[in-house]
């Protein structure tokens, strides 16, 4: 693996307790000085909203108010922005697809899942409570397709626990729901019960194959199902740990990783799983890969290599070429969050990165967690404890420049679950921690746009 490359230094520089980004648009300039010193960023010389390059705009789901989660969001085949307003905390807690109205500058609600697939909150088995990185379009028919996780509990028991219900007929899951959504005419045009009991932790289509592809919960089997004939097939066990991602390379195969840190391939024509000799990005000095599972992971434009992050402490950045070699090359970018002190633990909630996403201009996009330390990150009392970062990566060069940080009008927004890039360009972001949850728009500089920034299209959620 690679050495990593350095951040820009010449970005950043110190004003008073505070940090400007000196490389940043000059109205983020002027908004990061205004922080620094205490003034309002709403000043009466800063450019209206939507006219300011980078500008941020929460979008709470109050269509949604039991919402408190936000795991998926994903472009569609149509090019608009989809996201799963999900309630996984309440008992019979149940998940609605929401799209971005971009004529209304709001949301739309567009159904109750639960209930489109005959599995109502209040059934009184564990809930079809959210959508977890399993949204997949299909190019050539406007669907898109969309598969539940479990976490939420029935409607009159606090919590759900799937290994204790197992063989409760009453309370255990269902099932992961795999529903059928035309984006043209607005209709859901069939479901399935895609992984019985279990849930759907992450999903893929390949579109020419007709095949989607998932990783079950909570017992990490890949699974297979043929959209064709509507069947589905275990094809085994990977680990303990859920990777958080699928993805697919020119040759069809399909990719993931498992709890040690480790690729896991499955090739269609000898129909096996395998397991790399190598490990994934770690840091050396102080982890030995476990746990360090796929969170994200982004295609470049031309679908040579994917840029990913890691679940784990001290989440790293990589790029990985799927179609060079036996086993593909890795190529450690380094820690994606700030320096710390690793003698002591940290939750991954606030050490976080996700969000990954190729813009119009051909750079990558991610949010990185951003937190208050005295003696790495001093961050001034005017900001919150903790805040997420729009990171942009330039391919060529492997330098990071930060352009936006994303604000909520009251509470953190440093977990970003999945990014996106409508087909006018702008960026979409999903969040996690504030109830009701949503999701962030990151309006993109008209030079930085280009029309259908969404194709090639992500496969996978």
């Amino acid at each position: 693996m690679s050495s990593r490359p350095e951040i820009d230094r010449r970005t950043f520089m110190k004003v008073g307790s505070g940090v400007l980004a000196a490389g940043l648009a000059p109205s983020l300039r002027a908004e990061a000085s205004r922080t620094a010193t205490g003034a309002s960023p709403l000043a009466d010389e800063a450019p209206a909203l939507s006219e300011t390059p980078f500008a941020v705009k929460w979008y709470p789901f109050t269509g949604h108010p039991n919402s408190d989660t936000c795991w998926s969001l994903s472009v569609g085949p149509d090019g608009r922005i989809y996201a799963a307003a999900c309630a996984e905390s309440m008992p019979g807690g149940v998940v609605k697809p929401v799209r971005y109205n971009e004529q209304r500058d709001d949301l739309d609600y567009l159904f109750d899942l639960a209930e489109k697939v005959d599995d109502p909150g209040d059934s009184g088995r564990a809930s079809q409570c959210k959508i977890h990185y399993s949204f997949a379009p299909s190019m050539h028919d406007g669907v898109l397709y969309m598969a539940t996780h479990l976490s939420g509990p029935p409607i009159d028991l606090p919590v759900y626990s799937p290994w204790y219900s197992w063989h409760d007929t009453k309370r255990c899951f269902r099932g992961s729901a795999l529903l059928a959504f035309d984006t043209r005419t607005d209709r859901v045009l069939w479901w399935d019960t895609l992984i019985p009991k279990e849930g759907c932790r992450c999903l893929l289509h390949d579109e020419e194959r007709g095949l989607l592809y998932a990783m079950s919960y909570p017992r990490d089997h890949f699974i297979i199902y043929d959209l064709r004939t509507r069947k589905r097939r275990d094809v085994g066990r990977i680990s303990s740990i859920n990777p958080q991602a699928l993805f697919l390379d020119k040759r069809h195969r399909v990719w993931t990783s498992s709890d040690y840190g480790r690729l896991v391939r499955y090739t269609p024509e000898t129909d096996r799983l395998e397991i790399s000799p190598g490990l994934l990005a770690y840091d050396l000095n102080y982890q030995t890969g476990w746990h360090s599972v796929f969170y994200d992971v982004a295609p470049s434009p031309d679908g040579e290599c994917v840029y990913a992050s890691t679940w784990c402490p001290n989440p790293r950045l990589m790029r990985i070429w799927p179609n060079e070699g036996e086993w593909p090359r890795v190529e450690d970018l380094g820690p994606a969050t700030q320096l710390r002190d690793t003698s002591f633990p940290i939750d991954m909630y606030r050490d976080h990165c996700g969000g990954l996403t190729f813009g119009g201009d051909g750079k990558l996009y991610y949010v990185a967690s951003r937190w208050r330390d005295s003696k790495h990150n001093p961050m001034p009392e005017s900001r919150k404890q903790n805040e997420g970062v729009v990171w942009r990566l330039d391919p060529q060069t492997l330098k990071r420049e930060e352009v936006a940080r994303l604000e909520h009008p009251t509470g953190m927004a440093h977990y970003v679950s999945r990014g996106a890039v409508d087909h006018n360009g702008d960026l979409f972001f999903g969040h996690v921690g504030n109830h009701p949850s949503g999701i962030f728009k990151v309006s993109m500089p008209a030079d930085r746009k280009r029309r259908n920034a969404h194709l090639p299209i992500r496969m996978w959620g």
